[in-house]
């Protein structure tokens, strides 16, 4: 094994490198794990990437390995899966060899606790272990929106996050799942994962004869687009339910609640997956969440989701296909012993 590791910076808006710098040690209480692949999330990454984020807010105050802020230079990411090849003195050496998922920034080696890591079922690709983060915020998203029997529901986006959202959905009995997206393939796949009907935000209206003249009971915004969310308040109907998933950053969403938000007591729930909803908290745990995120990611075979692979070494490469192109959905970062 190299004393090198490789860690990806984010440096300025539109600027990421790879740095090298001495690998670490694992202290009495880590493991140390070489990484095999990390996954890129083409939502808050990109935000992250564009400058898109208020530079003082924290990371994220829930995981250690994500402290700080958004002050660039940023070491940032958090689906890294790995192989643990080190153990400290008070580590159980059954955890050698083990592959395993943590929520940890890009980089080729870092060290964290049991705790922090997750073994990865027997039999599962690592590349597909990348997308528990997608699939944990899929389950957040539903857990918080609450779907009924027999209910009408549409989301918005068929990115990673929206085509979970629809597979977790899909098992519920509903009476529509309508899918939005501008993209003829992320429709195409929104419908593989259990849609019932998609559109593009043009051809929306269009549905209102599968979802009825009183409108949707449940939207679930994840597109990333903060006129989404506009058009996700117009279509559900009274006492309907909007869950704002996406993240839009310091991008300002302009929102006309004058006419069917005010008087059609919508409801606007924010859903985000460092925490769990206060009201669940009494049976439901973060350990318990992602053990349904796990079955999600083997159940509906989320591996669909990755359609790019690109070596460590090239980084810079994957931000630029991500702002550049529409058929981007999950890539992985490849990491092998000749530095790729």
């Amino acid at each position: 094994m190299t004393d090198t590791a490789r860690t990806l910076y984010f440096d300025r808006p539109g600027s990421v490198s790879v740095r090298e710098h001495r690998r670490p040690e694992p202290d009495a209480d880590e493991a140390l794990v070489e990484t095999l692949v990390s996954g890129v999330s083409p939502g808050t990454e990109l935000l992250v990437y564009n400058g898109e984020v208020p530079e003082e807010l924290p990371v994220d105050e829930t995981i250690d390995t994500l402290d700080g802020t958004f002050e660039y230079p940023i070491t940032y990411g958090y689906a890294a899966v790995g192989r643990v090849t080190e153990t400290g003195a008070d580590i159980s050496p059954e955890w050698e060899g083990r592959t395993v998922f943590a929520f940890n920034p890009h980089e080729s080696h870092f060290c964290a606790t049991p705790e922090a890591l997750r073994p990865v079922p027997d039999g599962l690709d690592p590349a597909t272990a990348t997308l528990f983060p997608t699939a944990e915020t899929a389950v957040n998203f539903v857990l918080d929106a609450a779907p009924r029997f027999g209910e009408r529901a549409v989301v918005f986006g068929a990115g990673p996050i929206g085509l979970a959202t629809t597979a977790v959905l899909s098992s519920f009995p509903l009476a529509a799942l309508v899918v939005v997206d501008p993209v003829v393939s992320r429709r195409e796949l929104a419908a593989a994962f259990g849609a019932t009907e998609t559109a593009t935000p043009e051809e929306l209206d269009g549905v209102t004869d599968v979802v009825g003249p009183d409108g949707f009971d449940l939207a679930v915004e994840a597109s990333g687009n903060p006129a989404a969310l506009d058009t996700a308040i117009e279509q559900v109907g009274y006492d309907g339910r909007v869950v704002v998933g996406s993240w839009y950053g310091t991008k300002p969403a302009e929102l006309d609640l004058g006419r069917q938000f005010h008087r059609g007591r919508v409801d606007l729930l924010s859903s985000q997956v460092s925490t769990l909803s206060p009201e669940l908290r009494g049976r439901w745990t973060k350990a318990r969440r992602m053990d349904r995120a796990i079955e999600v990611v083997e159940r509906h075979d989320l591996d669909r989701l990755i359609t790019h692979r690109i070596p460590f070494a090239d980084a810079p490469i994957a931000y630029e296909m991500l702002t550049a192109e529409r058929d981007v959905l999950s890539t992985v970062f490849t990491y092998d012993e000749q530095g790729n």
